[in-house]
């Protein structure tokens, strides 16, 4: 029979290779780590710095550097950081030159209800307390708060962000109760009646119409009520 050393040939290489393979990632494991480092992606990142973040994993974690690579466990890292109340997620990963990374991404508030307690409510409907470094220009959630009510804030507040309009210009909403939210503007005097979160694009729509109309008759200081809840029109009571 005849040897065909070609194929010995090759499964002879794919052990070598496999085995260089096997004791470079073993040499690599045993690398301690040498550096740490913070990214915090997205925007608006001010209300955690990174030395809350690097008191955080020592408090929950333990220090990292000099630690061989292999010891590290990257998921619990991940965990631990996202403990934190103002962290929405984390990834944690070692890099070929022995630093350990973790990209974070804040929470990003988008109101800040005033009752009982203050706090944020954030761009998943969630509440989020306030941050000792930065105050977030955001509207007021002022009223009879509830969870229902919150609810419908926050489908309230989703709109105003997707609407350049509203997003500059209202500063605050009411809740006279469940299915009953006032809007406050940051330049009128005038307070909207919203009434429930249902066809918010339709009421809106006639809102910037009548808004559009009134400010070109210079008429807006007339009015002290406009309300939007009934179909299809704007019905205002005059000062």
């Amino acid at each position: 029979m005849k040897i065909n050393w070609n194929y010995i040939k090759l499964f002879c290489l794919m052990i070598c290779i496999t085995g260089l393979y096997a004791f470079s990632n073993h040499r690599n494991a045993e690398r301690p780590i040498r550096d740490v480092e913070i990214i915090f992606e997205g925007d608006n990142n001010v209300y955690l710095s990174k030395d809350m973040v690097n008191k955080l994993l020592i408090q929950n974690y333990g220090s990292v550097l000099m630690e061989d690579k292999e010891k590290v466990v990257l998921n619990t890292i991940e965990k631990v950081l996202e403990t934190h109340d103002m962290v929405k997620s984390a990834q944690v990963y070692l890099t070929i030159d022995d630093k350990l990374t973790s990209k974070i991404f804040q929470r990003q508030p988008i109101g800040r209800v005033k009752g009982n307690t203050t706090f944020y409510l954030d761009e998943d409907g969630k509440s989020m307390p306030l941050s000792k470094l930065h105050s977030a220009r955001v509207p007021i959630i002022t009223g009879e708060i509830t969870g229902k009510s919150l609810d419908d804030v926050f489908e309230i507040l989703k709109y105003i962000n997707q609407d350049d309009f509203l997003r500059k210009n209202v500063i605050g909403i009411h809740i006279q109760s469940e299915e009953q939210y006032q809007l406050k503007f940051r330049v009128e005097d005038f307070v909207v009646n919203l009434g429930d979160v249902i066809d918010l694009e339709r009421k809106f729509k006639n809102f910037k119409a009548f808004y559009a109309k009134a400010l070109k008759d210079q008429s807006l200081k007339d009015y002290a009520v406009v309300s939007l809840e009934f179909d299809n029109q704007v019905v205002c009571t005059k000062i």
